[in-house]
């Protein structure tokens, strides 16, 4: 597959879910892809990234925002505390906001700033003890308490257990995001962005298909 082949894809599942055309936004995962694959689709006038890595992003998107200055990367990997401040100033949103002290983090950053990135509460929605994200049940209460810091807060995100039929997941976090009066549903990857989307998804995260597989040292 490739970038037109996916393109294709969501305007395919958009139509199944009666949605409007253009109404989800592909990011393109670029992280541990060679910058020949990641230019080739800068070059194809693709504009949304993804990374999931604050150092990887800091070596390469500074330079090439300088050639494409109207990409936006979005981080959607985990962020650690202390490079919250690095990543506010190289990310247009920031998926992963998954703790109260990220929350206070990015809140000192913001008011410091005037401004912030869109930010994507991380919801553990399967409850797995390996994985970041608030969990379900404590979702509301974090929300409220980031608004409470007038943080950006746009959607939430999640990542369905592997193994595991998506669509629950997909309908559980459109649940909490509705009731919260949020928008934004970052939910979807290459294997399952259909259903994604058919649940709502605002953002779906698509790499590998994209890009071709990732050579990892």
């Amino acid at each position: 597959m490739g970038l037109a082949d996916i393109q294709a894809a969501i305007a395919v599942a958009e139509v199944a879910a009666e949605r409007a055309a253009g109404s989800v936004q592909l990011i393109a995962v670029s992280k541990v892809q060679p910058a020949e694959r990641v230019l080739d689709v800068l070059n194809a006038g693709w504009r949304l990234f993804g990374e999931n890595y604050v150092q990887e992003a800091a070596g390469k998107w500074p330079d090439w925002r300088g050639a494409f200055p109207d990409v936006a990367v979005h981080m959607i990997g985990p962020l650690q505390t202390n490079k919250a401040k690095q990543a506010v100033e190289l990310f247009e949103a920031i998926h992963t906001l998954d703790r109260p002290s990220l929350a206070t983090k990015l809140a000192g950053l913001a008011q410091a700033r005037g401004t912030s990135p869109e930010l994507f509460i991380q919801v553990n929605i399967g409850s797995e003890p390996q994985k970041a994200g608030v969990l379900p049940e404590g979702a509301d209460e974090f929300i409220a308490s980031c608004r409470g810091m007038d943080l950006p807060v746009v959607g939430l995100m999640c990542i369905p257990p592997e193994g595991e039929t998506s669509m629950p997941h997909f309908t559980a976090l459109g649940e909490i995001a509705a009731r919260n009066g949020l928008s934004g549903l970052s939910m979807g990857m290459s294997g399952d962005f259909e259903a994604a989307i058919a649940a709502g998804a605002t953002h779906v995260r698509v790499g590998s298909a994209i890009f071709g597989a990732r050579a990892y040292a």
